[in-house]
C-alpha cells in the first residue's frame, strides 16, 4: 500500500505532466493559427496588388 506522500508525489507528477501536455499543445494550436493568419495576409495582398495593376503591366 502506498504512503500518502507516495501518493501526493504521483498525483503532483501526473498533474505536472497533463499541464506541460496541454502548454505544448496550445503552443501548437497558436502556432498553427499564426501560420494560417500570415499565409492568408500575404495571399489576399497578392489578390490586392494583381487587381490594384493595369493588365498592360501584368507579367
Amino acid at each position: 500500500m502506498p504512503t500518502a506522500k507516495q501518493l501526493a508525489d504521483f498525483g503532483y507528477k501526473a498533474f505536472s505532466g497533463s499541464m506541460m501536455v496541454l502548454t505544448v499543445y496550445g503552443a501548437f494550436l497558436c502556432s498553427a493559427r499564426a501560420y494560417r493568419f500570415f499565409q492568408r495576409r500575404g495571399a489576399l495582398r497578392q489578390a490586392a496588388q494583381q487587381q490594384a495593376d493595369p493588365p498592360a503591366l501584368r507579367d
